[in-house]
């Protein structure tokens, strides 16, 4: 399911950002016993140009935005480094 997880993500992220760079990581294993027991929790870190002049809150928006309903079904907690190529 995890791994799963991470490719759904990574395709949602690549197809509506067209990244440069693009990584996303399962961080389930460190939060063990918190709320759904660690899963769902990752961390992305995306460098596109469709970054290029915004503010950090919209470039977490626009991440959000691509993975839809995942933020709702499957992601408890989503940690975001999001970047311009410049």
């Amino acid at each position: 399911m995890t791994a799963a997880m991470v490719e759904e993500i990574r395709q949602r992220l690549a197809t509506a950002l067209q990244p440069v760079e693009l990584d996303v990581v399962d961080e389930g294993y460190k939060h063990v016993g918190h709320a759904n027991e660690g899963k769902g929790h990752f961390h992305v870190r995306i460098v596109s140009a469709a970054f290029a002049g915004q503010l950090p809150i919209k470039r977490h928006r626009l991440v959000y935005a691509a993975l839809g309903e995942l933020m709702d079904h499957g992601i408890h907690a989503l940690s975001i480094d999001a970047k311009s190529p410049d």
